[in-house]
């Protein structure tokens, strides 16, 4: 490969490279404030046009869009492939993606490295995908127009073709590869107005639909290469526990089995196949070492009741709380607790790696490509350019996959047999040893006035916060790649105790303390407790706690106040238009009447997540036992650009149905240890406990927002407060049990 720098102005520049069957590359960077993108392409022999990072045209017109986001089933990959058909005016029937590898191009700017979280796949990718696309397109028109010794203008392209308007001339885009590669990418494309979109805003089939309910699709789980072992890893039973000595005299002689590994915390068995390595994993004899035998969920939720009687970080504190308080003409107060959480993906736990002394491969089901890069690098002692995470599709991540422990441990077995290695979790190992969704333990005020309004309220926080874990996997990826993996490490090692204490604590009261309710008095504070419990980032993280409080408590406030639910949350929201709208067409088309009628009784909430409002009413039933039943769901959002309405519609259910496992089970915790193991005694929402659910989308142009995890935060506080209009019991602790609805 050969390599050319070619200075175009003090604006731009252009590098050219020789790569067989690769065809022209522009990658568009972001610029610095006040100066134009840069741009950097290369042009090969191959016939195909790779006009930017993003796209690729082959000469049988198929079109190819580099994806960054890790596809977990939310269907992302098709919405990109959408934005980019829609401004390149691309034959749809012709799309289809791939998975980018780690390049600084793909960072995700709201988090700062390449990695999928947040619910910002379409969001980041909305304007880069469309200029690129657009700018592809312009290169295409201005081809053909060469080719026919005509002005650009008098061209237009469509479905995969260029036409001269005068004659309708015609040039199929895999015609023009090579005349376009030599067309200087346009500084400003010009970008379609929304009315004109054909495809974006179609209610399209994903692209992996087929392959998927066919079985073509290949997991992590299912990947294989020639040589590659397979290894059943052992935990402690106890949390944060190690292993002090293992007896793996009977192991070793069993059939299949290479090697037994021994971990910091964990002990991997490899072999020929999973089955043999699980087996003999079984036959293990390990003294365990640490953890905190005294550790469950009642000394958890004591010590979170004695902090909560210290000063927390206070996020927000407008008005004057205390006076407010002394003057209202009603006080009342709650306390409510949420559990533990495991995420319990649909695909276990796992990762395939092969260590060389010279590279590093890695086939790891991640949310987290750079950072699993870099702990590769940090592993193996190897360059970052030596290190290549390939991310196949992955069955489910809900936060969990953006953890690199089971990297870790495959690239460290792998080192270890030196040979490729895939280390499978099985179930149980996946729900004990989980990073949970934080308990918390959250005291909550509110002094009314005489009409019944709110006019101060408090909110303290009581726990663990999940982003801490994040901020230490990040903090080697934001720093320069040149510097040396050493360097890069030590240097991450002093950052992180700063980005913990001044970037942490919104994290825990997202959702509370930018509430959208107008309360002249608010003060909203955090205190952090540490555990021995390993936390991380669950589906919809702080938000989908802080909803549940800050919306059961809205309700206990109308009830208090004797107003109804959704009246008092319109009274509160005349100043937000977006939630307002998302509340009024969710009442609406529920037919919001807030009282029992036929053995069925409704409750509604309302929560803005990453600046996407959702409005949820719940229809729910009880039986006299307390076994309860959630009928049907009326859910409206507002999203902005829908880019495809279907799969909004999904992830709003799917993110739904995820709450809701929440509202029905939670992890115990006894004598230092998870009692829950698998699906038996975690049970998530089986199929005949789905209810009905009607999604609603709010009609928009204004550029797409998060959909992903929205659908989380509303749906418990719903469901209960509906259970409280059925029963007259308010639930304040999650999960549901039978036995508060009849005491």
């Amino acid at each position: 490969m050969s390599e050319t720098s070619i200075e175009l102005d003090r604006r731009q520049f252009i590098k050219v490279s020789l790569i067989a069957g690769a065809g022209l590359v522009v990658t568009s960077y972001a610029p610095a404030p006040g100066r134009a993108d840069a741009v950097e392409f290369r042009k090969g022999a191959g016939g195909g046009l790779i006009p930017n990072a993003w796209i690729r045209i082959a000469p049988d017109d198929t079109v190819t869009v580099m994806i960054k986001h890790t596809e977990l089933g939310q269907g992302t990959s098709t919405g990109l492939c959408m934005i980019v058909a829609e401004e390149l005016e691309a034959d749809w029937s012709r799309m289809r993606f791939e998975f980018a590898p780690v390049a600084k191009v793909y960072k995700n700017p709201d988090i700062g490295v390449q990695a999928t979280g947040g619910s910002t796949g379409v969001k980041t990718s909305w304007d880069p995908l469309r200029r690129a696309a657009a700018a592809t397109r312009e290169m295409l028109v201005a081809a053909a127009a060469e080719a026919w010794a005509v002005p650009p203008s008098s061209c237009r392209a469509e479905n995969g073709t260029v036409i001269h308007e005068a004659d309708g001339m015609r040039l199929r885009y895999g015609e023009l590869l090579e005349r376009a590669a030599a067309v200087r990418p346009p500084r400003a494309p010009r970008l379609k107005k929304a009315a004109d979109f054909k495809i974006v805003g179609q209610p399209l089939p994903r692209l992996d639909g087929e392959d998927k309910a066919r079985g073509r699709i290949r997991y992590g789980m299912d990947f294989t290469m020639p040589g590659l072992l397979t290894a059943a890893v052992v935990h402690a039973p106890m949390l944060g526990g190690r292993p002090a000595s293992v007896d793996d005299g009977t192991a070793r002689t069993m059939a299949g089995v290479r090697a037994v590994v021994t971990l910091e915390s964990a002990v991997a068995v490899v072999g020929d196949t999973y089955w043999q390595a699980r087996k003999a994993a079984d036959s293990l004899k390990v003294e365990w070492k640490g953890g905190t035998p005294t550790l469950s969920n009642e000394s958890v939720f004591r010590l979170f009741e004695e902090e909560s009687g210290k000063r927390g970080v206070r996020l927000r504190n407008d008005g004057n709380v205390e006076e407010a308080m002394r003057k209202a003409e009603r006080q009342i107060r709650a306390v409510y607790e949420l559990p533990y959480q495991a995420h319990a993906c649909p695909e276990p736990m796992n990762c395939a790696a092969r260590v060389t002394p010279r590279a590093c491969d890695v086939w790891a089901p991640t949310q987290s490509q750079e950072p699993a890069r870099d702990l590769a690098a940090r592993i193996t002692g190897l360059p970052l350019r030596a290190v290549h995470v390939h991310t196949p599709f992955v069955g489910g991540g809900f936060g969990r996959r953006g953890m690199l422990d089971v990297i870790g441990e495959a690239i460290m077995v792998s080192r270890a047999v030196k040979a490729p290695v895939k280390v499978i979790w099985s179930r149980e190992e996946d729900i004990r040893n989980d990073f949970f969704r934080p308990s918390t333990y959250n005291v909550v005020e509110a002094g009314l006035d005489k009409d019944g309004y709110p006019v101060a309220w408090i909110h303290k926080a009581v726990g663990q916060n999940e982003m801490d874990i994040l901020v230490e996997m990040a903090g080697a990826s934001i720093l320069p790649e040149w510097l040396p993996s050493s360097v890069r490490h030590g240097v991450a090692a002093l950052i992180v105790p700063f980005a913990k204490r001044f970037m942490g604590p919104e994290a825990a009261v997202s959702g509370s303390a930018d509430m959208a309710y107008a309360i002249e008095h608010v003060r909203v504070e955090y205190v952090k407790v540490e555990t021995p419990v390993p936390v991380g980032p669950w589906r919809s993280v702080g938000d989908g706690r802080n909803a549940f409080v800050k919306e059961s408590f809205m309700d206990e406030i109308a009830v208090a106040s004797r107003r109804d639910p959704v009246d008092l949350r319109m009274k509160l929201l005349g100043h937000a238009k977006k939630e307002s709208n998302v509340l009024e067409m969710a009442a609406t088309k529920a037919g919001w009447g807030g009282s029992s009628a036929g053995g069925i009784a409704q409750g509604v909430a309302l929560h803005t997540y990453h600046g996407t409002p959702v409005a949820m009413v719940a229809e729910v039933s009880v039986e006299k036992g307390g076994a309860f039943r959630v009928h049907r769901v009326v859910c409206a959002v507002d999203c902005g650009t829908a880019v495809n309405p279907r799969t909004v519609t999904s992830q709003l259910v799917g993110a739904l149905f995820f709450g809701l496992t929440a509202v029905k089970s939670s992890l115990r915790l006894r004598d230092g240890r998870v009692q829950q193991s698998n699906f038996n005694d975690f049970p998530v929402l089986r199929m005949d406990e789905v209810p009905r659910v009607e999604v609603h989308l709010v009609k928009s142009a204004a550029p797409p927002r998060s959909v992903g995890e929205v659908g989380v935060p509303p749906i418990a506080p719903a469901v209960t407060n509906a259970l409280f209009r059925a029963t007259g019991k308010r639930i304040r602790r999650l999960p549901v049990d039978r036995a508060d609805l009849t005491a």
